[in-house]
């Protein structure tokens, strides 16, 4: 037969097509792959199709037949990822509240591109990414890249570190004077990436939501406090520092200081209906799942919090409050 152009390129394209196209429910034929080979300009017979299968196990690809009258065929079963990891990384991703929607949506493309065309599509029907409370901060890859850049080369760094304000923007703190740290670790917690580091003007440890942090700089220093990291437990740390659960829901007016805008956004996404109501405080109206842990968040934000309506969640929450200090009262121990 006339060699194509593409010819020396042929298992390169078959070893593509079933990739893309072959799963276990999804056999290809020996003429199926001999028209999608066609496709790409590339010719084939049935009996080459046989030599290239048997060159691709050969070489290590886990290509399998099923021989059956109708729907037999070969498929490739084994890949880098299952379809039940595959789902649990795609899930991984929407929940990261440190990915903005589009780097969420980049990321789920590429995860798509490790399965079969068939299986991508389940995959799909999982995603649910428009309606999740994520970062704005689109950024946020060339921040890890910079921290793990100078905690591979033990230098420090410095950001401007952000914060919302009342007109839902993330602007800097401290009038944008740039913080100046020494990197250690990075870790997950509640859904959000921060970076554990040094704090050489107060000789602390401490913590910085990653996808707050803006305007970051490797700088030609070395790290500092190397003693306070040398038994350093990161997780007991993260447990230590940084706790909405199932409930019924409500639709609820809270009232906050204006100084917990930040909570606020943190919590309930930049959608939540912020509403000015003097120069000290805001009210917002959304959608909660009340609970005791509900209750409990509200708890621990002290006076700054409050619930306006309904009234019914109201009494709930102060009658939570008094069964809790019930739970004190005539059990001092001096």
């Amino acid at each position: 037969m006339a060699k194509s152009t593409k010819q020396k390129q042929k298992l390169l394209y078959l070893i593509k097509i079933l990739t893309e196209q072959s799963d276990e429910e999804h056999c290809m034929s020996a003429q199926a792959l001999i028209d999608a080979l066609a496709a790409y300009d590339v010719k084939a017979e049935r009996k080459s199709i046989y030599d290239d299968i048997a060159q691709l196990i050969d070489f290590g690809y886990d290509i399998v037949l099923v021989k059956a009258k109708t729907g037999g065929g070969y498929y490739l079963a084994g890949r880098e990822f299952e379809l039940a990891e595959l789902k649990l990384l795609v899930e991984t991703v929407q929940a990261s509240r440190f990915l903005t929607v589009n780097k969420s949506r980049e990321l789920i493309s590429k995860i798509e591109k490790l399965a079969s065309k068939a299986e991508a599509g389940q995959l799909q029907r999982q995603v649910y990414v428009a309606n999740r409370i994520k970062t704005a901060n689109e950024s946020i890859y060339y921040v890890v890249d910079d921290i793990h850049r100078a905690i591979q080369g033990n230098r420090q760094i410095s950001f401007q570190y952000l914060e919302w304000n009342l007109k839902k923007e993330l602007v800097p703190r401290r009038d944008g004077r740039p913080y100046q740290a020494s990197p250690w670790a990075l870790t997950c917690k509640d859904e959000y990436y921060y970076l554990i580091a040094h704090d050489s003007e107060e000789d602390k440890i401490k913590h910085f939501r990653v996808d707050k942090m803006a305007k970051i700089e490797v700088l030609d220093k070395k790290r500092e406090g190397a003693s306070l990291f040398e038994r350093f437990d990161i997780a007991d740390y993260a447990n230590k520092t940084f706790g909405m659960y199932g409930g019924r829901e409500e639709v609820v007016t809270l009232m906050f200081d204006n100084s917990l805008i930040g909570v606020v956004m943190d919590r309930f996404g930049r959608e939540a209906a912020v509403r000015i109501r003097d120069d000290k405080h805001f009210s917002v109206r959304v959608q909660v799942a009340v609970s005791g842990q509900f209750f409990g968040w509200l708890t621990g934000l002290g006076e700054g919090a409050r619930i306006l309506a309904p009234a019914s969640v109201a009494d709930e929450y102060r009658l939570h409050l008094q069964k809790t200090l019930a739970g004190y009262e005539g059990n001092r121990t001096d």
